[in-house]
Order: C-alpha cells, then sequence, then structure tokens
C-alpha cells in the first residue's frame, strides 16, 4: 500500500484514496501517488484482495463487496476524512459501493474512466456482450473457474513500445471472476449525493466503457464531466496531467 502521512502539510492539501482497476493493483499509482504526496497531500493506494501482491487471497474474492470492504477499512483504520476517492475502470464499482457506506469520510469521488453499473446489476450486465463472452472464454480455456487471465495490455491504452509497457505487464494478475459476476447492492442512489465527476481519457478512448459514459451523461446530469488526453490508464501515461486535474477537482469542492 503507498501511503503518506507528512508532518509539514500545507493547509490546501487533501486525503487522497486511489482504487485500481482490473488485473492491476495499487503498485499502479507510483508515479501519480509520489506526485501527490511530493505536493504535500496525503495518499492511499491499497491493493484489493486477490490482485497484485495479494493475488494469493484469490480464492477470497468472493464477490464485488470484498473488495468494498478493503478500501472502507483502510479509510476506517486509517481514520480518514475529507477523502478524494478515486475509483479507476473496474475501481469505479468499488469507489461507488465505499461511498454508499461511509459517505461522510468522503469529500468527493472522481471516477477515472470508470465501469458503473446502478444497484443490482453487475458489471457482466453493462459490458458489451463481445467483451464478456471474450472473457468468459478466456476463464474457461484457463481451465480454472476464479478468475479471467491476463490479456497483456489490451484495453489500457499503453502501446507496445511505451517505456512503462513492460513494468505494468509484469505486475498484471488474473481478476477475480466474482468481482464481475456479483451484483453491486447500494442502499443509495449511485454515487450517494455527494460531488462526484467522470473523467473520460479519451486518447484514445475506450469504446468498452462506451455504454458507461452514455448512462452517466442521461442519467446523472449533476455530475462533473471531464475529459483528458491520454489512454486509459492515465495513472501511467500521463501521471503529471492526472495529478493536475485531482487537486484541481479536489479544491473545486
Amino acid at each position: 500500500m503507498k501511503s503518506s502521512t507528512p508532518n509539514d502539510r500545507p493547509r490546501n492539501a487533501f486525503n487522497f484514496v486511489l482504487i485500481h482497476g482490473a488485473w492491476h493493483g495499487g503498485w499502479v499509482w507510483r508515479f501519480v501517488a509520489d506526485e501527490l504526496i511530493a505536493r504535500g497531500h496525503r495518499v492511499m493506494a491499497p491493493t484489493m484482495t486477490g490482485l497484485g501482491e495479494r493475488r494469493h487471497l484469490l480464492a477470497s474474492a468472493t464477490s464485488l463487496d470484498v473488495n468494498i470492504a478493503d478500501i472502507v477499512n483502510v479509510i476506517e483504520a486509517e481514520e480518514l476524512n475529507d477523502v478524494v476517492l478515486v475509483g479507476h475502470s473496474y475501481g469505479g464499482l468499488v469507489a461507488s459501493g465505499v461511498a454508499d457506506r461511509v459517505p461522510r469520510a468522503l469529500r468527493t469521488i472522481v471516477f477515472l474512466d470508470s465501469l458503473l453499473v446502478e444497484s443490482g446489476r453487475c458489471a457482466f450486465d453493462v459490458l458489451p456482450a463481445t467483451v464478456v463472452d471474450e472473457r468468459m472464454e478466456s476463464v474457461r480455456a484457463s481451465g480454472q473457474s476464479l478468475a479471467m487471465p491476463v490479456s497483456g495490455l489490451k484495453g489500457t491504452g499503453i502501446p507496445d513500445d511505451h517505456p512503462r509497457a513492460g513494468w505494468v505487464h509484469r505486475r498484471l494478475t488474473p481478476h477475480p471472476l466474482a468481482t464481475y459476476t456479483t451484483p453491486l447492492l447500494l442502499e443509495h442512489p449511485l454515487g450517494n449525493a455527494l460531488p462526484c465527476t467522470y473523467v473520460h481519457c479519451a486518447n484514445p478512448s475506450y469504446d468498452t466503457l462506451a455504454p458507461v459514459r452514455e448512462h452517466v451523461r442521461s442519467h446523472h446530469p449533476d455530475w462533473g464531466w471531464e475529459s483528458i488526453d491520454t489512454g486509459h490508464d492515465a495513472m501511467v501515461l500521463a501521471p503529471g496531467l492526472l495529478v493536475d486535474l485531482l487537486e484541481r477537482l479536489a479544491a473545486a469542492v
């Protein structure tokens, strides 16, 4: 877990909790976390159960609720408040559950090129059928039923010749299938009346999330909307640009 508790934080410093996406881990936030810490902010970038350095716990990731509990427990154990919660890709589902459970601890939510569903639906309910079929076929072909195998850098927006491509590829781990097949259950509307912003990573745009973006535009007009000139894994491709945006969104609340 990447964290910081500097003693001399500026008055405009914020508490950031950064939630990674599928196949990733807290490691993917390294460059963003380092820059946020250098600017005086406190940062937590936990790795969720079954992934990254916690991949040995794959069998324990029996539902989306396990990953939601991962983040809630970090916020509670660290006694964080006024949190800027950032959910990337799959992490948007987790951020939604965290907002439902501990809204008083949060300042704002940033859905970074996020996968989102309304209560009672699961991730596979909103993804294109071709994507769901492809991922389920990869599970069957792998000879196991717990996780979706790594498919290289597909979907990350990171070119194979990018300087950090190998760094990312070496760290990717199979993703717990149950987190995509069990529904997100919320007691409150999505976002729980907190200030929310959806950030579209637009260059290149991740087409798999097009239905989600359309849903956000039509069903959550009160949310903020931002577009950033980079690919899906913005924290790897353009960490400085992303940090500038996160600071601006945190300060605007």
